[in-house]
Order: C-alpha cells, then sequence, then structure tokens
C-alpha cells in the first residue's frame, strides 16, 4: 500500500464525494477546526460516567432487542428509572418519531417550523457528529445544550442515577440514561414542545415512555432492512415494531410511500389505536423540486409544496420556491412529511403559520446529510480545488439517494468515492448502488473509521474492498484494483494514466488510514 502514501491530491476537477458512516464523519474533521469539538473539560466526569455504560451504538445491538417480546429490551427498567426522576415525560407535550432513514432531518425541520413561530422547543435525537451535546438541543434557536447545563444536571441526579443502576444490576445503557437526561432537561426548561426521534425500533425503545397524554402526534418517515436481526428478521416485523410508538387517539403522520403489506400493518395498528392517519405520500401532494442555486455560500434546491388532504384531518398549505439546503429528493420528502406533522399540530389548536412553516425549512441544515463543504473547509483538509460531499449514507436505499443527489447537483463530474462502514451494514447492496451508477466513479477508496468511539463494529478496509470487488464481478463492472500480486502493476499503472481520463476501468483500492486515503 505505499503507493497510496506517495501519491498527492485529487485531480482539481474531480468532486470527492465522501460517504463516511457516523463515526467517521467525525474523524474526517480531526485535523481541522470546522467539524470537530471535542468534549469540554467540564464534562470529563459525565463523559467517564456514560464510557462506563453499555453502549449499543459501539458494541451492536442484540438479536430481537428492538422487538415488543421477550427478547426486546426492558421497557419497564426505563419507566423505572423516569420514576425515579419524577416522570419528567409528562410535563410536556411530545412528537414522537420512528422510522429507518428520514428522522433525524425530520425532527430538525420539525424543531426548526415550530421554533420559527415562536415555541420553545427541545430536540432529542442520535448520533452525533461533534460532541454528545448535540443529541439535546434546546430553546428558540436549537443550539446544542451547553456543557454547563449538562455538567450540573448530571451532578445534581448523579446519586439518583446511582441508586437505580444498584436496582437494575448495573443493566441500565448508554442510551437510557441519556434519554433520562434529555426528557429531564426538557422539563427542566419547560418547553412547549419535545422533538424525540427513537433510536431503534420504537416499541421497546428508550423514547417509548410518553404516554397518549404527553403525545401530540407521533411520525413514522420510512420502513426499511436496518438493524434486522436486531428487529425481527422482516420487514413486517420492523413495521410492527415501529408501529409501537403509536398512542391511543394521538394523530398518526406516515411519510412513506410504503408497500401495500406495510402500509396496511402500519394502519391496522393505528385503526386500532382510534388514530387518525395523516399521509405526507397521499396522492393530492406534490412535491417538486424546480433547480439549484447558491445560498449562502452553500448550494440549496428550490422545491414547491403542495400538501391537501382530506381524510381524517382536512389539511392544506402550498408554499412554492421553498429553498432547501437539505439536498435530494429524498430530503423534500422528509420536509412534506415535517410539514404535514406541524400542519397536524395546527389542526389540533397550536398556532402554526404558513410562514413558519417556509422559515423553518429552509433554516435546516444538518451536518453530514448531503453536506457539501466550502472551499475553506476543503483546503483545510488539503483537498484543495476539490468540491467535497460529505454524507452518513449506510444503507442502499440511503446510497441510493445519495447517488441521485449527486447526479442532481454534478450530473457529468466524474467522482472519488471514500467508504467507510459499520460492520452490521449491507455492504454489497451499498456497493451495487454506486457500481452500478455508469462509471461515474473514477476512483474508490475503502477505508476505516472508528463508530461510536470505538472499533468493534469496525469493517476492515480489506474486506469492503473485496464486496466491491465480489459486486463488480456480479455488475460486470470494470475496475483495477490491488488485492493481488498480479493486479498490483495494472493498479499501478491505472494510478498513473489516470490524469489523462484512462478508460481501463474505476480505480479500487483499500488502506486502512483515513488520512492516507483523503491525501491519495
Amino acid at each position: 500500500m505505499g503507493l497510496l502514501s506517495r501519491l498527492a491530491t485529487p485531480h482539481p476537477t474531480q468532486p470527492l464525494v465522501l460517504s463516511i458512516r457516523d463515526g467517521a464523519l467525525r474523524q474526517v474533521g480531526s485535523k481541522r477546526r470546522f467539524s470537530t469539538q471535542s468534549e469540554d473539560p467540564e464534562l470529563n466526569d459525565f463523559m467517564e460516567y456514560m464510557d462506563s455504560l453499555k453502549n449499543y451504538e459501539k458494541l451492536g445491538v442484540p438479536r430481537g432487542s428492538g422487538t415488543d417480546s421477550e427478547d426486546g429490551f426492558d421497557l419497564g427498567r426505563m419507566r423505572r428509572l423516569m420514576e425515579r426522576l419524577g416522570n419528567p415525560q409528562s410535563k410536556f407535550k411530545a412528537v414522537h418519531i420512528a422510522g429507518t432513514k428520514g428522522k433525524g432531518s425530520t425532527a430538525a425541520f420539525l424543531s426548526n417550523i415550530l421554533r420559527s413561530e415562536g415555541y420553545s422547543v427541545g430536540c432529542y435525537s442520535s448520533p452525533h457528529i461533534q460532541t454528545i451535546r448535540e443529541r439535546i438541543s434546546l430553546g428558540g434557536f436549537g443550539a446544542p445544550v451547553s456543557a454547563k447545563t449538562l455538567n450540573c444536571l448530571f451532578l445534581r441526579f448523579k446519586k439518583t442515577l446511582d441508586q437505580a443502576m444498584e436496582q437494575e444490576n448495573g443493566r441500565i445503557s448508554h442510551f437510557e440514561v441519556l434519554t433520562a437526561m434529555a426528557f429531564t432537561l426538557f422539563a427542566q426548561e419547560r418547553v412547549d414542545f419535545a422533538v424525540i426521534e427513537a433510536g431503534l425500533g420504537g416499541a421497546r425503545d428508550a423514547t417509548n415512555v410518553i404516554s397518549s397524554s404527553g403525545l401530540a402526534a407521533s411520525v413514522i418517515t420510512s420502513i426499511g432492512e436496518e438493524h434486522l436481526d436486531a428487529l425481527g428478521g422482516s420487514l413486517e416485523s420492523i413495521a410492527i415494531a415501529k408501529s409501537g410508538i403509536i398512542k391511543h387517539g394521538c394523530p398518526l403522520v406516515l411519510g412513506g410511500p410504503f408497500p401495500p403489506h406495510i402500509d396496511r400493518i402500519l394502519h391496522d395498528k393505528a385503526l386500532s389505536m382510534s388514530s387518525p392517519v395523516v399521509s405526507a405520500s397521499d396522492g393530492g401532494n406534490r412535491s417538486t423540486i424546480k433547480g439549484l442555486s447558491m445560498l449562502n455560500g452553500r448550494p440549496c434546491q428550490s422545491c414547491d409544496l403542495l400538501i391537501q388532504i382530506e381524510r381524517d384531518f382536512k389539511l392544506f398549505i402550498e408554499l412554492l420556491d421553498v429553498k432547501l439546503c437539505m439536498l435530494g429528493n429524498h430530503q423534500l420528502k422528509n420536509a412534506a412529511t415535517a410539514t404535514c406533522a406541524a400542519l397536524c399540530l395546527r389542526n389540533l389548536g397550536w398556532r402554526i403559520s404558513d410562514g413558519s412553516i417556509r422559515v423553518g425549512l429552509e433554516n435546516t441544515f444538518l451536518l453530514g446529510r448531503s453536506q457539501f463543504l466550502t472551499s475553506r473547509e476543503t483546503e483545510a483538509l488539503g483537498l484543495h480545488g476539490a468540491t467535497v460531499l460529505l454524507d452518513g449514507a449506510h444503507t442502499k436505499e440511503s446510497a441510493n439517494a445519495l447517488m441521485n443527489t449527486i447526479r442532481m447537483t454534478f450530473p457529468e463530474a466524474s467522482l472519488a468515492l471514500v467508504v467507510a462502514m459499520a460492520s452490521d451494514k449491507d455492504h454489497i447492496g451499498f456497493a451495487r448502488e454506486f457500481l452500478s451508477a455508469g462509471g461515474r466513479f473514477r476512483a474508490v477508496f475503502l477505508t476505516e473509521a472508528d463508530i461510536a468511539g470505538g472499533r468493534s463494529r469496525t469493517t476492515p478496509a480489506s474486506v469492503l474492498r473485496d464486496c466491491w470487488i465480489q459486486t463488480s464481478k456480479e455488475l460486470g463492472v470494470r475496475i483495477v484494483h490491488n488485492r493481488d500480486a498480479k493486479s498490483e502493476e495494472d493498479f499501478e499503472d491505472q494510478f498513473v494514466s489516470s490524469a489523462s481520463k484512462s478508460e481501463r476501468g474505476t480505480i479500487l483500492a483499500s488502506e486502512s488510514s483515513l488520512n492516507v486515503s483523503l491525501k491519495t
């Protein structure tokens, strides 16, 4: 792999696409200021305590743990913890969001809509990129909770947490503690709304301690084949697990579209709970991307959005030329889902204007979601002249969405891709989406990164390389790689000739060092 270490930065006319899982996005920024942020020293004791807890993001989730069964997480344990803390989840109105993809973006859109109307909003989401404080945002501007506030809360409740941990024989997890602290903080700050993103599934997720009296609406964005083992092994079992957030008499907002049998599972559960249903993918709704432009140095998409729903609730809004900084058709779907949720709340009596919906959608931006770096940020990486896109895609569906976004923003450009992934993802399905793109990629660099601060779920770069080689053979796509001595000469020749646009195939290289991959 010495050749990779000797090579210079990418060709300046090539956008460099980084498709990197959440832990890796933090590592990309570890050498520069714009996207890294070590935890505040004030949080040292808190972080030490959290690191001592079982963290399923780092270790991987056990089989069946997200199902409403004997194998599922013990929601009773979470309820007992909340009771010790005074049941803070009963002291605010919540919107609970679950889904395979899109729940974080939908939560961000909805939080900003509510803030634009002047409400005080708490938002709880996961995972984080720069600092654990990102998971809990507060107030009218949505800033991450301050280190001081988080540390004071921890010190105040440390004795209670210790007692609860003893009662539960040390089984309370990292996510359960953080969820309890978020809910306690929202109650303490007397937020008007809390927008809560489920962690895994729904029925047995730690966030699912919200009762029907405290729930303003449930939202299910999408159903896909992720965390299959943890959620029962089928698309149907995943839908059943996520439908566990539906509460009696509380509206359900669906993103979708869903396959008919999945749609039926969700509607049947809503019917059994006497919950009215609003669907963002209803036939009367229309959302279109009209074009791209620049806004504050970043690309944005100009969109028209029409929501016209007659069943259960009568909802209507028409927004023209909405400028979304969150790019791609999938993000427009998330924006439509958040808009439906906002209209639902308006129907229930909450004051939310069309103007606030527009401003909230336009003000939403998240790190690592189709994020184009500024020229200053790109130069900080040492990638002078390149266009760099950061995205946390890690499933075949999100890879497809990313590829569609690339086609929209750079229809003619040749591309370089840098990939690191967790071990429990569909590596072949992910690779297939990119290798099917018709030779758009000049080079693919397969690398490694920590996942949630650890290496237990990291996929070795060599394993990723083998998956991509296998997929290229299945698709009949020509690649040049260096897996064995026989391929090494072709591989080095291709690197030398790549600047003159050799047509011999896509370069495929594996390198465990992310920094070397970026430099190459």
